[in-house]
């Protein structure tokens, strides 16, 4: 059993990136990482050898983030004043982070099903096996749900409207 406590400890970088990517609030990313790894370890008894424990911490973290979501769906989001910016950022970097701004508010218009895909095999490096694993899909489906969301992110951010401008 410690060999696979030990996995465990090893993902958790990747699974604190996912869990952000997916909650963009580092506090809930880590609240989220927190009860990942405890049922993790909880429920280590588990764990099947024939499969990878990151697939399997992932495939907690997802539901652990699908249940929160549910449970949270009539609760009104709110914003703290320490999550807005102090200062305005310098003139230098505008240009660069409107563009991720843009592809970051275009990653969150695409369909859950579709970001879920893009962040595990894009951000996370998953190969399309270890994804279909973790969201319990066939190979098939996180194929055209990769493939979909590419196509939508790229429609999205290559429009002649960007919602953020660069002003000169």
């Amino acid at each position: 059993m410690p060999r696979i406590l030990d996995q465990i400890e090893d993902c958790v970088p990747a699974l604190r990136r996912y869990a952000r990517a997916l909650t963009h609030d580092p506090d809930l990313a880590d609240d989220l990482v927190q009860d990942c790894l405890e049922r993790a370890i909880r429920k280590r008894g588990l764990w099947q050898p024939s499969g990878s424990v990151r697939s399997w911490v992932f495939k907690i973290l997802l539901n652990v983030h699908r249940s929160d979501l549910r449970k949270n769906q009539r609760r009104p989001l709110a914003l703290s004043l320490e999550a807005l910016p102090a200062e305005p950022s310098g003139p230098g970097t505008q240009s660069g982070r409107l563009a991720l701004a843009d592809t970051a508010r275009a990653m969150q218009e695409l369909p859950l099903e579709q970001r879920e895909v893009l962040l595990l095999v894009a951000v996370e490096g998953l190969s399309y096996a270890e994804t279909a694993e973790v969201l319990s899909l066939p190979l098939g489906t996180v194929m055209s749900r990769l493939g979909r969301a590419r196509a939508t992110l790229r429609q999205l951010t290559e429009t002649g409207n960007p919602v953020l401008r660069s002003v000169k």
